[in-house]
């Protein structure tokens, strides 16, 4: 599996570079879409998403259990092929919305997972997306978006700093995995790694 960790800040054209990679890979697409809808302007902005992608892109929206979004997908990949080793790429947009809905008691899923009381759920969670990021049965490409958001002052407020810390963990995590990693500022691609 070919890894590719895009970074950058908030409206830095991040997501338009995946898709933009993803369109030139020539693979059939799957995008992974961790947002959840909470008000009319974030209404707005999904629906942005949606509009520009290609139509005949296959759409996953899971905010909570990415591991088991991407697994299903790998493993549908493979089946529709018949073959172990199919090419297939892959989106998810973003890991810095799904971290955020795992951390905000305001964003648990309707299962109950109680993420602020239970970190280890979060970390077992990451491990088991790790495990999958190595996965050799899947030979696609995997595109990754996320959010720097470490590049500011430190914010005020415990789950403010708790959440910038494991962004930041996160990125460094994936990004230790990665083929490639790319920080889009003004739309522009900076190449980190690879």
């Amino acid at each position: 599996m070919s890894i590719h960790l895009i970074l950058g800040g908030a409206r830095s054209g991040k997501s338009a570079y995946a898709e933009k990679l993803a369109i030139e890979s020539s693979l059939p697409v799957t995008y992974i879409a961790t947002a959840q809808i909470y008000d009319d302007e974030f209404k707005a902005r999904v629906q942005y998403h949606k509009d520009r992608r290609p139509t005949n892109w296959n759409l996953v929206e899971e905010p909570h259990f990415l591991s088991t979004a991407l697994q299903a997908n790998i493993h549908k990949a493979c089946e529709a092929s018949k073959n172990p080793r199919t090419k297939k790429c892959i989106i998810i947009d973003c890991l810095t919305l799904w971290l955020a809905q795992c951390i905000c008691p305001e964003c648990l899923p309707v299962e109950g997972v109680d993420w602020p009381a239970q970190r280890e759920a979060f970390l077992a969670e990451l491990v088991k997306l790790q495990e999958l990021f190595q996965d050799n049965n899947f030979q696609g490409k995997l595109i990754l978006v996320s959010n720097e958001v470490g590049m500011g002052i430190v914010p005020l407020g415990e789950i403010n700093r708790q959440f910038q810390d494991e962004q930041g963990r996160l990125n460094q995590a994936v990004a230790q995995i990665a083929d490639k990693v790319s920080f889009i500022a003004a739309g522009l691609p900076i190449t980190l790694k690879g």
